[in-house]
């Protein structure tokens, strides 16, 4: 259920960050809705769908998007491996498990997004591009993911109840 869940779910996350969210920059950095949900997904104790939803969510970001198809699957992949090996050892502080995934893999994206762009001949000034677009995007995700990480936590406490001991 909650895979059926993730499609519509994760498809109105890319509606909203493509028509809003990346209509309100910082400078020139805009968030990472989907980034934040999936790692926020992937933190979450009993949630055992948290690849699938990497899955779902990788494809609708490389649908709208002009990098290669590859970039937003390795990322969130990374989110996701990352996300999950962090839940099994920082059980007790989640929030800083969420503050720590973000902060690299929004930093590993970019990076990764700046390497492509140069294969393909696009060569961008680096410390231009980490003051007037990582930076503000990091500060934007960092600032949203205690909210999404309240939000999604509500929402798969939905579908994964605690067992109740009797």
């Amino acid at each position: 259920m909650p895979i059926l869940f993730a499609i519509p779910f994760l498809g109105l996350l890319v509606i909203l960050q493509s028509a809003v969210v990346n209509r309100m920059p910082l400078l020139h950095g805009t968030a990472d809705l989907l980034l934040l949900v999936i790692i926020a997904w992937a933190l979450r104790p009993r949630v055992r769908t948290h690849w699938h939803w990497m899955v779902i969510g990788s494809l609708y970001a490389s649908l709208f998007t002009s990098l290669p198809i590859y970039v937003f699957p390795a990322g969130y992949l990374a989110a996701t491996a990352l996300a999950v090996a962090l839940r099994r050892r920082v059980w007790k502080a989640p929030i800083l498990a969420m503050f720590s995934v973000v902060f690299a893999i929004t930093l590993g994206i970019h990076i990764l997004t700046v390497f492509i762009l140069g294969l393909q001949g696009t060569l961008l000034p680096i410390i231009e591009v980490l003051n007037q677009v990582t930076l503000p995007s990091l500060v934007l995700n960092l600032l949203l993911a205690v909210p999404i990480y309240a939000i999604i936590g509500d929402i798969a406490d939905r579908f994964y109840p605690e067992e109740l001991e009797t």
